[in-house]
């Protein structure tokens, strides 16, 4: 067969795989479509089915193909972190500062903490670590992986909860959006390259520069030309971040924080980020899932995966219960938060792909942080749905709406 045909094979079992599992399987309650397309690329990759059929992995996934879904997975997660800094809203976090920064702090301080104790045990294995990182990159780095929330999972899970526009939500996002940027700047320091220092410094200076003039240029415009000003911006932020040496990551974040969401309508902004999870990320998932490696041992993996996430979950409920006995928020509160604030996913992944190209961490610590991805996030709705219920039922100003789309999560369950 052509590589085209062979191309078209790989999106077949892409697309229609995952979703024919989270269909029949009516998973939802406990794996969204997204954590199931996440799955479904693990166990595609080489470390699962790879090995139980090598015939299958190396007739689909030649060096081709997987070039071509690399380059259509680079574009789409560059347009889904775009599409994350443009709806961070740090008015709001500012406006509300004392009770976003303790919270957030604490939220994000003490996963780091327990994340990095967890990094520095295995520090003492072979294996973990990768061949080109110092010791405090990598402790760093896992801790930073155990800390941070996934903002745009968090809108998703937050809408299917029917709580996203209400008040307690929007608290949330103020707390989840300062983690996103703390995320972005750590992972900055961690791909501070000394060699590079005068272009990494170049590009900050030259972003900083362009981003004036770009926002200037952004008020002139109407307003469907903003959309493809958008997008060269993102190329041009993205080569810029990369051939500086931070990773074309660390530059679509950027192009999308300096941009604001009320340049453009709404509704639109998300049905573009619905159809880049759609269209896109899929691909993602499945270049993610190619990348796992259990060289070290499938239950050394495993093992390394639990230990994560124990740190990350763990540290994220003391983190918010502290910040709950500050602010004086109700118990049931403080469990609430820290369960929707310990959801991981699509940033953790995209993160641990960049500390997996700069060789900061194996392919084994990949797989054991993908695996923490996935059980934290589905834990999620199962937990907080019957929490969410119950505080509902306890608050007169909650709306029928919303306490029957929970009522009916939880019954699911």
């Amino acid at each position: 067969m052509s590589t085209t045909e062979v191309f078209l094979i790989a999106m077949l079992i892409i697309y229609s795989l995952p979703y024919l599992v989270w269909r029949l399987g009516r998973t939802d309650y406990w794996a969204p479509l997204v954590v199931v397309q996440i799955i479904g690329g693990i166990v595609l990759g080489p470390g699962v089915l790879g090995a139980a059929l090598p015939g299958y992995y190396h007739f689909v996934f030649t060096p081709a193909v997987i070039q071509s879904l690399s380059g259509v997975a680079w574009w789409g997660v560059m347009l889904f972190v775009c599409i994350a800094g443009v709806e961070l809203d740090l008015a709001q976090t500012w406006k509300h500062r004392r009770e976003s920064s303790i919270t957030a702090g604490l939220a994000l301080g003490v996963p780091l903490l327990f994340g990095s104790l967890a990094a520095l045990s295995l520090l003492s294995l072979p294996g973990w670590m990768g061949p080109r990182a110092q010791s405090w990159q990598f402790v760093l780095g896992i801790g930073m992986s155990c800390a941070v929330t996934a903002l745009p999972i968090l809108i998703l899970l937050m809408e299917k909860l029917a709580m996203l526009r209400s008040p307690l939500g929007q608290r949330i996002l103020r707390y989840a959006s300062l983690d996103d940027v703390a995320i972005w700047g750590v992972l900055a320091l961690i791909l501070l390259d000394w060699e590079r220092m005068g272009r990494q410094l170049g590009f900050l200076i030259a972003f900083g520069l362009c981003s004036m003039a770009f926002r200037a240029l952004m008020r002139r415009i109407p307003a469907d030309d903003r959309w493809y000003a958008a997008l060269i911006w993102l190329a041009l932020c993205a080569f810029g971040a990369d051939w500086s040496g931070l990773h074309f990551m660390v530059g679509a974040f950027l192009a999308g924080a300096v941009m604001d969401a009320h340049w453009f309508d709404q509704q639109r902004l998300d049905q573009l980020r619905h159809h880049v999870l759609l269209v896109l990320m899929p691909v993602f998932f499945l270049s993610t899932g190619l990348r796992t490696n259990w060289q070290v041992g499938g239950w050394a993996v495993f093992g390394g995966a639990a230990l994560l996430l124990l740190a990350s979950v763990g540290g994220k409920l003391l983190g918010t219960e502290l910040a709950g006995r500050v602010l004086g928020w109700p118990r049931a509160e403080r469990s609430l938060i820290g369960w929707l604030l310990q959801t991981k996913a699509l940033i953790m992944i995209i993160f641990a792909n960049v500390l997996l190209d700069k060789q900061v961490i194996t392919s084994e610590t990949f797989t054991a942080l993908l695996l923490m991805a996935v059980g934290s996030t589905m834990l999620t709705v199962p937990v907080v749905a019957p929490k969410l219920a119950r505080l509902l039922g306890r608050t007169p100003a909650a709306s029928a709406a919303d306490q029957q789309g929970v009522e009916e999560l939880a019954l699911r369950g």
